[in-house]
């Protein structure tokens, strides 16, 4: 139950401020559905005869999260200050260790804590990839805090201390990073942050280098046969690594939490270039065929051979659309009947998916083992807003058995770039029969938000309305589990694409709380962030 106190302050607002709003919806039914304590409190801050004391006593019998749909159903929520709506909510920042080294634990807390209202830190604590760790990507212009020089020798691993008595079970065992020797940022900044009653994460994602000691007999094989950077799910040291490191920060760490991210995708949303930056992805290159997917595959009574197959049909018509030669049925006609043909294609998409999904679970699991109330959550890769194929994939429903929170990717600033680039991918392969004019038309309809035309999108972006339709659509179907947006600040562009404007940040912001989120995410990672785009989320 939310305490007492937290329930004064939306009455107080939802009541006396609010009370001249509630008259135009006092006759509307919007109680009569609600379960008895929830029906009680609508119906005591629809009648503004009610005493106050009887109010709060209907509040106490309340969820937050019901009380939250009472005020949005009451229209409230939106008119009432976000001061006043942030209790208990998330305002989360993603950042990694280089920022700590370069400018101070104490300082960096600070400034979270003074300019944006931070009260949770998602800490790179795994990664070899730039995305969520190390300074400024070369070629961005750099903030205008830290280090003004960028880390061209970037390495990446495991930036906490890494404790080989729980790697037993795989040969990815030299994780530890190089880039900042004695410098285990779980146990340096942990004392500060909580000093401070903030809350520390560890945030760890799917990213890989290929030069890594006992990796090669954990890669993926490709369609034509080679080894890819990617790991495979099925294969059984995997998992255990994914098990082993999250074992390793729950029980060496006194962590609030952790968060894990997958920004991959299946072969067939791979072979047709379904998502942003798809549209040079070689289709022979898809994966998983190794022993481990192909033992997999039998034991599920898939037959290997004509998989493999119907994926090199599949590669042969995608390089012929591209290519801008229309088969004689079209585009559209020829990829289904490829797939009706070939139904191991479809098979083996949900092979690779469900992998996926077995580390998700495998993860869940052992955190939850060594501490049952330890907040487990996902990152949502941003391809669920542009690409129907992957957003089937990402079933919220099904999140709810092994999941706490999502953060979901709502980046609505690179988000134009992005979407324009998935545009003109597909608008070669599957949607070859339509211009990409049409796509995107068609793209907006399916996903239920409408932006700039093609032309005008990698320079506008995507709107606030954009958050708001996502975090709605994402607290629909989560049911329990809470919701995070992840709000782009700074994410790099093109020289002559969308940049972070402070206004960008504070609608966003704000479109989210409107939305009814129980947090938000300031991604991707602070040491690319410029200090007035991270003062509008204070602001919002």
């Amino acid at each position: 139950m939310i305490p007492l106190t937290a329930y004064q302050v939306f009455a107080r607002f939802s009541v006396e401020v609010e009370i001249g709003k509630i008259e135009k919806i006092r006759n509307e039914p919007i109680c009569t559905a609600m379960q008895a304590p929830e029906r009680l409190a609508c119906k005591a801050v629809l009648e503004q005869s009610t005493p106050r004391a009887s109010i709060l006593h209907a509040m106490t019998e309340l969820s937050r999260r019901d009380f939250a749909k009472l005020v949005t159903a009451a229209g409230i929520g939106a008119n009432l200050p976000i001061a006043a709506q942030n209790v208990n909510r998330t305002i989360a920042i993603q950042v990694g260790a280089v920022s700590f080294v370069d400018e101070g634990i104490a300082p960096v807390l600070d400034r979270f804590q003074k300019d944006a209202k931070i009260n949770t830190l998602l800490i790179a604590t795994f990664s070899y990839g730039r995305g969520i760790a190390g300074r400024q990507v070369g070629g961005q212009p750099l903030p205008d805090h830290g280090k003004q020089e960028y880390d061209t020798n970037f390495y990446g691993g495991n930036f906490a201390r890494t404790h080989e008595q729980y790697y037993a079970h795989t040969s990815l065992k030299n994780i530890q990073a190089p880039d900042h020797p004695g410098f285990d940022v779980l146990e340096s900044v942990l004392p500060e942050a909580k000093s401070r009653g903030m809350k520390t994460f560890c945030w760890y994602e799917d990213v890989f280098r290929s030069d890594l000691d006992g990796i090669e007999r954990l890669q993926e094989v490709t369609l034509s046969g080679k080894k890819a950077n990617t790991l495979c799910f099925h294969n059984p040291e995997v998992q255990a690594f994914w098990q082993a490191l999250t074992e390793d920060y729950v029980r060496s760490y006194p962590v609030d939490g952790i968060m894990w991210g997958s920004e991959r995708q299946g072969p067939f949303g791979n072979a047709i270039g379904a998502s942003h930056g798809g549209s040079g992805r070689d289709p022979l290159l898809v994966t998983c065929f190794c022993e481990f997917c192909k033992q997999e595959a039998k034991s599920r009574g898939i037959d290997t051979v004509r998989a493999m197959e119907g994926y090199r049909k599949l590669a042969a018509l995608v390089q012929q659309t591209r290519a801008g030669s229309r088969p004689p049925d079209g585009s559209l006609v020829s990829y289904w009947r490829l797939l009706v043909d070939y139904p191991e294609i479809l098979n083996w998409e949900k092979l690779w998916n469900d992998g996926q999904k077995l580390a998700y679970q495998n993860i869940y699991k052992i955190a939850k083992s060594i501490r049952p109330t330890l907040p487990v959550g996902w990152h949502i890769w941003h391809n669920n807003s542009f690409s129907p194929f992957y957003r089937a994939e990402q079933d919220y429903s099904e999140f709810r058995k092994y999941s706490d929170f999502l953060k979901v990717v709502m980046y609505n600033n690179c988000g134009g770039p992005r979407l324009a680039s998935y545009i003109k991918s597909v608008s070669r392969t599957v949607f070859a029969d339509f211009s990409p004019e049409e796509v995107l038309a068609m793209t907006y309809k399916i996903q239920n938000f409408t932006e700039a035309s093609l032309q005008d999108l990698p320079r506008k972006g995507l709107s606030a309305n954009y958050v708001e339709r996502e975090t709605r659509r994402a607290l629909a179907s989560a049911g329990e589990v809470n919701i995070w947006p992840g709000i782009d600040i700074d994410i790099p562009t093109g020289a002559e694409e969308k940049k972070t404007q402070p206004d960008d940040v504070r609608e966003a912001v704000r479109a989210a709380i409107r939305a009814g989120a129980q947090g938000v995410v300031l991604s991707r990672k602070y040491s690319e962030m410029r200090l007035a785009n991270l003062r509008a989320a204070g602001d919002a």
